[in-house]
């Protein structure tokens, strides 16, 4: 994992969170819940390959 990818991970984090706060005080909860849950996904998809990679790893190590 490297640094650049925990910089976007803040970085979509910032920017949900101030579209979900902006989109709340318009009446608009909504499009708020989908934005929070779009930016879950976007950063799941970023995560899943580490995510895979590290049970990989300890399947190897324990070979099972």
């Amino acid at each position: 994992m490297t640094v650049n990818l925990i910089f976007k991970i803040a970085a979509v984090g910032i920017l949900v969170s101030i579209l979900s706060q902006v989109l709340k005080h318009s009446g608009r909860e909504e499009q708020a819940f989908l934005t929070s849950l779009a930016g879950l996904i976007l950063v799941l998809s970023w995560v899943l390959p580490y995510i895979y990679d590290l049970f990989h790893s300890i399947k190897q190590l324990f070979s099972l």
